[in-house]
């Protein structure tokens, strides 16, 4: 089995890029919400023997509001190399602040109860 490491380098404009390290690539696909939406650009690294550069374009017809993953598949062994999270839109400010209040509530319990052991009361 061969091992394929994907490293990410950067996001920018809606490409991501990346170096991949493996014996050899057969391409990396894009998939979101099981099916391929992107094919990246696998090119070798003339600088590094068994390297590679990677470049997927993310399509803009998969952003939307909420979170958006898209899992970056190797062809060869369909293991997942990478993944991209995509967090949108007014709604998930909400759900955010929501998370958030739950948790603060839940630090604050945390930290009563662990006074009132350490008193010994």
């Amino acid at each position: 089995m061969t091992t394929e490491i994907l490293t990410p380098i950067r996001l920018r404009a809606g490409r991501y890029e990346g170096r991949l390290s493996a014996q050899g690539c057969d391409g990396i696909e894009a998939v979101h919400l099981g099916r391929v939406v992107a094919a990246a650009h696998v090119d070798p690294d003339p600088a590094a023997p068994g390297e590679f550069r990677v470049a997927v374009d993310i399509p803009a017809s998969i952003l939307a509001d909420g979170v958006q993953v898209i899992a970056l598949k190797s062809v060869s062994t369909g293991q997942v190399l990478d993944r991209i999270t995509v967090l949108a839109g007014a709604p998930l400010d909400e759900d955010i602040r929501a998370e958030l209040a739950l948790l603060r509530d839940e630090v604050e319990m945390l930290k009563t109860a662990f006074r009132r052991h350490a008193s010994g009361a």
